[in-house]
């Protein structure tokens, strides 16, 4: 009996037009590195700090913790700048799924690479609220991002119970923290009801490294069915859409 879903945020259960890819891609390469597509899939859903470190040295560049901090400031930016021009909106079907999955008493939690400012302006763009109250999270979100996403609000009301961000936890994925972390705030203690779904291939070793029972990829990301395949999730789903129908509830 699975008794809680934690989704990835953007490319699983919101649509950002590959907002996350340019902004990281564009911000890391004006440090004077270059961007391999197939280093930038691979730490797609880290948190971003990580991944900015990463991918500078992966581009023969020196992650000092000023040029970190720098182009971390520069990713928000971007971000922000990209998403003013085009929104996030739910992906199709997800709210639809995330009502269906509280209606059979599923509790439902966004886990997210993005800090929780960035998240929770995100969500409040949305409409989007966290928690039993429908307060979206602690309401310090970053101005900027959520008034870079304010036009997707009409996407209509969601409700989830939690939120984990990456710079809540004391490290971000492939390590299980958010996972555990959601576990804690919506007070599910066993594993074996657990199911996670991302679209990333770290979301799915995040999944299998929480002991998760079920550890989905979707393929409304950027991954095909076989590279997410090849991470050894539980299954592979078209969407977050067709969760409930797999779960059958």
């Amino acid at each position: 009996m699975i008794s809680l879903a934690a989704f990835d945020m953007a490319g699983t259960t919101i649509n950002d037009g590959g907002a996350v890819y340019r902004a990281l891609e564009d911000s890391v390469t004006e440090t004077g590195v270059l961007v391999k597509p197939e280093d930038l899939q691979t730490w797609m859903g880290v948190e971003k700090r990580e991944a900015i470190t990463a991918l500078i040295e992966l581009g023969g560049g020196v992650a000092d913790e000023d040029l970190v901090g720098a182009t971390f400031a520069r990713f928000r930016e971007l971000l922000d700048e990209y998403y003013t021009a085009e929104p996030p909106t739910p992906i199709d079907g997800v709210p639809e799924a995330i009502a269906k999955l509280q209606a059979a008493g599923i509790k439902v939690a966004l886990t997210t690479g993005f800090s929780r400012d960035v998240a929770e302006g995100i969500l409040r763009g949305l409409g989007w609220t966290v928690g039993a109250d429908g307060v979206s999270g602690s309401g310090a979100g970053s101005a900027g991002v959520a008034g870079g996403a304010g036009a997707g609000g009409s996407a209509g009301a969601v409700r989830v119970d939690a939120l984990s961000c990456g710079d809540d936890v004391a490290a971000g994925r492939p390590a299980p923290f958010m996972i555990h972390r959601v576990m804690e705030a919506t007070g599910v203690t066993d594993v074996a009801e657990v199911l996670v779904a991302g679209d990333t291939a770290v979301d799915v070793r995040a999944g299998l490294n929480s002991g998760a029972a079920i550890s989905v990829g979707v393929l409304t990301g950027k991954l095909d069915r076989a590279s997410l395949e090849a991470e050894g999730p539980t299954a592979v789903l078209d969407s977050v859409a067709a969760i409930p129908a797999y779960l059958g509830v």
